[in-house]
């Protein structure tokens, strides 16, 4: 009998280890995606604040964001010591009932790399003239205490979990929180230079490097496979593989619907046929099943893709027209989307209710927006945070970072 708990152990803890590399990859797909849709004199600040801002993830979590998510507290907040979260008597091992289920540690490395997928959003949605250190402060406080709090709500056993609040991988938890984050400091930032015009003109400002986009979003489809399969949270059965299996299906049929719904919505609207747009369905997509990919069946899982795609392209059309300027599209793909996700779990059989799900959406939306409204405030109060419009001008490689990504093709003019 113990060596059959050990070997589910071990399984358990190698599941949590390999799908938390596969979602440590995400890393580098949001930075290929967000380095290929901004202009070239913005590349190297964007990857200075990608391999910045998991690090800042990474350290903040572990000293004090697992607890307040993990650790025990009350309904609205964790706490106690250092990695405590639900160990067992050896103090490395998560507790499943009075069975060791898998290594402390491999449950920490798992969560944290979602802490930094939350904050990878706001990067995309800030891009091109918000000064990078205050980028970087607010990492600190939102991958340290505002997401670590609202994640306590539903996934520690807080008072979401209680109005019974379904959210398998984090369409909500994950997506919603740091769309609302990035929503906060897009409106507290401003549009990029040129962007609007006087008369309410819309004036695109294209990326400089599609292929290095595609290739991000193919990174993040990858990565997906980790941050929806490892939330099953275990691979030590036959039911549980069945699980993870059908959790993958899902995740990569709903993937394809989003794009491909995607890609047909904007030839209808544009005449054309937009890349970027396609891109962007196909995350939507992937958020969208990302609250409930292990109930549906492949179809319906593909109908969800699809609904989240639409969606995404008319959110990003609404956007500009009321003058938020998000140049990748980040809240719309993991906002609205995120949203469409919490709500389609309805769609599937389960205890999930209208109004848990109702509860969820408000409960994240409004704390993080208006947490994250605060934060922002108090930043550009210290120490500002956008850079003037010379400083734009000129490009955020030179001004935050002294050095272009391409400086023999590029210059500040």
């Amino acid at each position: 009998m113990e060596a059959i708990v050990e070997i589910k152990y071990v399984l358990n803890t190698f599941w949590f280890v390999l799908a938390g590399a596969l979602v440590m990859w995400m890393a580098a797909g949001f930075t290929m995606l967000e380095a290929g849709l901004v202009r070239t004199k913005n590349t190297t600040e964007i990857l200075t604040k990608n391999v910045a801002l998991y690090s800042i993830a990474c350290i903040m979590y572990l000293l004090i964001g697992y607890n307040l998510m993990y650790g025990e507290g009350n309904s609205f907040i964790g706490g106690g010591a250092l990695l405590s979260g639900i160990a067992g008597p050896d103090g490395v091992s998560y507790m499943d009932g009075d069975t060791p289920h898998h290594a402390m540690h491999a449950d920490f490395f798992f969560q944290v790399v979602f802490v930094a997928t939350a904050m990878s959003i706001v990067s995309g949605a800030v891009a091109e003239r918000m000064k990078l250190w205050a980028f970087l402060a607010f990492s600190v406080i939102l991958t340290g205490f505002i997401y670590p709090i609202q994640g306590h709500w539903s996934w520690g056993g807080g008072f979401l979990s209680d109005l019974g609040y379904s959210d398998y991988a984090g369409s909500g938890i994950v997506h919603l929180c740091g769309a609302a984050a990035a929503l906060a400091g897009v409106l507290v930032l401003g549009a990029r230079k040129g962007k609007y015009g006087p008369n309410g003109e819309i004036h695109p400002i294209p990326g400089a490097n599609l292929p290095m986009a595609t290739l991000g979003m193919w990174v993040l489809w990858l990565g997906w496979f980790g941050f929806n399969g490892g939330s099953e949270l275990a691979n030590d059965s036959k039911a549980a593989a069945d699980a993870i299996a059908s959790v993958f299906l899902n995740t990569n049929t709903a993937a394809a619907g989003g794009l491909v719904a995607a890609l047909i919505t904007a030839r209808l609207l544009f005449g054309k046929s937009d890349l970027t747009m396609a891109l962007n369905g196909a995350l939507a997509g992937l958020v969208a099943i990302t609250a409930g990919p292990s109930a549906p069946s492949p179809l319906l899982a593909t109908i969800i893709g699809a609904i989240g795609g639409v969606i995404v392209v008319f959110s990003i059309v609404g956007m500009d027209k009321l003058k938020i300027d998000d140049p990748v599209g980040a809240i719309s793909v993991h906002g609205v989307a995120g949203i469409w996700g919490v709500l389609a779990v309805l769609l599937s059989p389960g205890d999930a209710t209208i109004g848990g799900q109702l509860a969820g959406i408000a409960a994240i939306f409004i704390f993080v927006f208006v947490v994250s409204l605060i934060v922002w405030l108090i930043l550009k109060a210290v120490m500002g945070i956008r850079v003037s419009e010379e400083e734009e001008y000129e490009g955020m490689d030179l001004v935050d970072c002294g050095m272009e990504a391409y400086p023999e093709f590029t210059s500040a003019k």
